[in-house]
């Protein structure tokens, strides 16, 4: 197990630094063009990738507004996971009330349709994030639904949004375009096989290869030289395109035994560290500064 691990890890450093000499523009490029304002951006998640750095969450997935207000502060921010969870759009709503602007509350929507990425902006989602993204059909259609014209067709209509951050002269309908994160999660092999064109979609902000999903869908172990293959066509498809790289496990952030040699390229992070090294109770141990 030790030496297929080993070896894993030296074919990946040897791809990783073969694939330096073709990455010529600073990450998010694409990302950067787009944007149509000059002023910082009140999703300060969205902003800290443009900035360079690397972001993490905390994760909720049950209705717990006195959680929310907690956690909140003290995290890049918040993935409210309404996949894998019962919650339903009014408790993230009644959550994201209970504490306007305290964090950069995102959802994992279950889907890609407009009924849902329509519910998540309107209550004041600041980040949609799309799973098992196989196809461009389903990366346009995140990007679709969840930007207003001309860059998208979200609808305008009710919902708590524009009381939420459109304040302190703040403009929500002539802003949140920019202010937006669409974030496609790669989970199959389908998926990365499509990354390239999957990235390159116009509004895709940022790519997410799912650790525990490429493992289920592949079959491939954490430590097979196959598995890592696959995150380096993800890493080398996202960068070519101009968009952030993200990945599930925290533990890409970092080059340590369980990270990998590019982790410099990894910006965005299913849960990991609080920024300010708050602790949340009960979990002594995990929280701690970072840089």
């Amino acid at each position: 197990m030790k030496s297929t691990a080993l070896v894993a890890f030296l074919l990946l450093a040897a791809t990783w630094l073969q694939g330096q000499t073709a990455q010529t523009q600073t990450q998010g490029w694409a990302v950067r063009a787009s944007l149509s304002g000059a002023k910082p951006l009140y999703n300060t998640a969205k902003q800290k990738l443009l900035d360079g750095k690397q972001i993490f969450s905390t994760v909720i997935s049950r209705r717990d507004p006195d959680l929310y207000c907690q956690m909140a502060p003290h995290y890049d921010y918040v993935w409210f996971e309404m996949q894998h969870s019962t919650m339903s759009y009014a408790d993230v709503e009644a959550m994201i009330a209970a504490c306007p602007r305290v964090g950069i509350p995102m959802i994992r929507v279950p889907d890609e349709f407009e009924s849902s990425i329509q519910k998540a902006t309107d209550i004041g989602a600041l980040g949609i994030i799309v799973p098992t993204v196989d196809t461009v059909e389903k990366a346009e259609a995140s990007v679709r639904y969840s930007r207003f014209p001309p860059q998208g067709r979200r609808s305008q209509g009710g919902g708590q949004a524009p009381a939420i951050w459109g304040v302190n002269g703040v403009n929500y309908r002539q802003t949140i375009n920019d202010n937006m994160l669409v974030l496609v999660m790669i989970e199959t092999p389908e998926g990365v096989a499509n990354a390239l064109n999957i990235a390159k979609v116009p509004g895709v902000d940022v790519v997410m290869g799912a650790n525990t999903d490429l493992t289920n869908f592949s079959g491939f172990a954490p430590t097979d030289p196959k598995y890592h293959a696959m995150f380096t066509q993800i890493r080398d498809a996202t960068l070519k395109a101009g968009k952030f790289l993200g990945a599930t496990t925290a533990n890409y952030a970092s080059t340590g035994p369980q990270g990998r040699p590019d982790a410099a390229d990894f910006r965005m992070f299913y849960t990991g560290p609080a920024f300010d090294g708050f602790t949340p109770p009960g979990r002594a141990g995990r929280g701690g500064n970072r840089n």
